[in-house]
Formats: structure tokens, C-alpha cells, sequence
């Protein structure tokens, strides 16, 4: 089956929705996105914390998530969940299957934001056995806030990123206790304040120079073991690590089309198809990748022209 649409978003997180939001509201046609998730709105979704949102209006990741797919569909856009974009068919059309079964989906514009995910420990070369207890800040969010699952009792956090220390607010808000962040940067990558904060009144220590160089036990996790850039170990006992940053880019479908990106253009090297959010800057947060969304919805309003220009300028 075929079907013909003006505007094709695939990824429905917070690059994919304000980027259809802004395409609809500018009378582009018929919006439609796509995410392969059963529910709309990305990573915040798993996000019970605050910090989304606006100083004025601060929201928590769900909250946010709802009010990006209700602007969206306010102002238009169709919303289609648990529907795969399996392939390109054609340089503006693409294979997809959900539940109605495979579909044939051609349009004039296609805007890519299939968005980023975290290294999985084995991508990260980490040897020592395969016991439970290990996550990715993904996999910790979704165990803890839409699983209500109990992960453990102590907890070692593997980086020192904002989104190491949302993992720990996460660990505690679970039951659990964080004993150490590690990390090997020479500093945590986040304000001193927020440091302060998690060792003083949080008590969490802060390991820097130090990179988690085995897991320990079987069947269950039973620790780390920890190597200093001088070459000193140490054991560190937990049931549960998790492995935070190290973001890397859903960039199957734009490589299977062979696109390169234009990362602050919104633009690919193919006229009439663009990318925002975490394809682009993986890691971003969810306000970056926002602001990244309208930029490529302004990238894709321009006339054919000004949308080629733009691609050269970047490849």
C-alpha cells in the first residue's frame, strides 16, 4: 500500500514534535510523525524529574512530553505510534510497518529525528562476567518510573554528566543508595554547585582519573573493580551499575540513505529531506533538541532553492 503525505517526521520526541508543530502551524499540509515507541514524546517520558520545561513553568519529563504531542496535534499533526521506518523507497519515501501492517509512505518533505541512545556496556569494552544489576540511564529510567521495579541497594554511577547525576537522583528515588560516581575526566561535567550538592548533602563521592575496569560476581552483581589513572585498583561493592553518557546516534536510516548531515542547518545532502536532535548532537537535552526541531522546520519552509544552498554551504 502507498499513501502520499506533505510532511513525514519520523521520531516523536521533543525535536520530532516541535519540528511538526511549527511545520502544521505554517499551513505545510498534511504532518504526519512516526515513532516505533508505543507512546509519543522521547526520553522525557522516563524522566520522573523536574528540569523540563521553562524557569516560569517548570515541568517534569512526562508533563513535558504530554504538552509537546498535544502542541503538536493542536496545530495538525498526525500522531502515529508503534509504526517502524524500515527503509528508504524512493529519495522522499520510506518503507514503514505498524499495526496495520507494511506501508509504502511518499512525501515532499522528510525530516529525520530518530534521536540518540547511550553505549551499552559491552560497546564500552568493559570486561568481567554478564551478572544483573547493570543498566543504562535509559534502562535505569524505565525500570524505576514506568516499571516501578527495584533495582538493588547500592549503586555505582559510571560518568559525571548532567544525565549521571539525573541517573543518581533516579537510583535514590528508587530506594537505593549511590555509592561513587566515577568517571575519568579530570573533573565532573556539570556546575561545582551541583557536585557540592551530591557529595556534601547527598554524601556521594566523586571519583575522577578513574574508570570502572571490571564487573564483579555471578548471577548478581557483586561489585567493581576501579582503576586509577596511576594504575592503583580498588573494589567498590554494589549490586547495581549504571553506565551513563557515551551517546551515540540513531543513525541507521539516515546511513542506509546515505545522507550526510548538516548539524545547525537543519539540512541533509539531499534536497527536500532534513535532520534535528540527537541525530545531529546526541546527547543534547530535551530543550536543545527542541530548538534543533525548529530549526529544521524553518530549514524545510524555505523554498527548494534556499533548502540546496543550505546543503552545500554544510557538506
Amino acid at each position: 500500500m502507498t499513501r502520499q503525505v506533505d510532511v513525514l517526521v519520523v521520531g516523536a520526541g521533543p525535536a520530532g514534535l516541535t519540528a511538526a508543530a511549527r511545520l502544521a502551524a505554517s499551513g505545510a499540509g498534511r504532518v504526519e510523525v512516526l515513532d516505533r515507541e508505543q507512546r509519543a514524546g522521547g526520553v522525557p517520558r522516563h524522566c520522573a524529574h523536574g528540569g523540563f520545561g521553562s524557569w516560569r513553568r517548570p515541568l517534569t519529563g512526562p508533563a513535558y512530553a504530554r504538552r509537546l504531542v498535544e502542541t503538536a496535534m493542536s496545530a495538525g499533526a498526525v500522531v502515529r505510534t508503534g509504526v517502524t521506518a524500515l527503509d528508504w523507497a524512493g529519495p522522499l519515501a520510506l518503507n514503514t510497518v505498524g499495526p496495520g501492517g507494511p506501508e509504502r509512505i511518499e512525501a515532499r518533505v522528510i525530516l529525520l529525528a530518530t534521536g540518540a541512545r547511550e553505549r551499552p556496556r559491552a560497546a564500552r569494552l568493559v570486561p568481567g562476567t554478564r551478572p544483573a544489576g547493570v543498566y543504562t540511564t535509559g534502562e535505569l529510567q524505565q525500570a524505576v518510573h514506568l516499571f516501578g521495579q527495584r533495582i538493588g541497594t547500592r549503586a555505582v554511577i559510571v560518568g559525571a554528566e548532567p544525565v549521571s547525576y539525573r541517573a543518581a537522583d533516579t537510583v535514590r528515588a528508587s530506594g537505593a543508595e549511590v555509592v561513587a560516581l566515577v568517571t575519568e575526566a579530570e573533573r565532573a561535567q556539570v556546575s561545582r554547585v551541583r557536585t557540592q550538592d551530591a557529595r556534601l548533602r547527598r554524601g556521594v563521592p566523586l571519583l575522577t582519573g578513574a574508570g570502572v575496569a571490571e564487573l564483579l560476581g555471578h548471577g548478581r552483581l557483586s561489585g567493581v573493580r576501579v582503576r586509577h589513572r596511576d594504575g592503583r585498583t580498588a573494589e567498590l561493592a554494589c549490586d547495581t551499575v549504571v553506565f551513563t553518557g557515551g551517546f551515540v546516534p540513531e543513525n541507521e536510516l539516515a546511513r542506509r540513505g546515505g545522507l550526510r548531515l548538516v548539524a545547525d542547518a537543519g539540512a541533509t545532502s539531499l534536497p527536500g529531506v532534513f535532520a534535528a536532535g540527537g541525530l545531529t548532537h546526541p546527547g543534547q537535552s530535551a530543550a536543545g533538541a527542541a530548538r534543533s526541531g525548529a530549526r529544521a522546520a524553518a530549514a524545510a519552509l524555505r523554498p527548494p532553492g534556499a533548502q540546496a544552498a543550505a546543503a552545500v554551504v554544510g557538506s
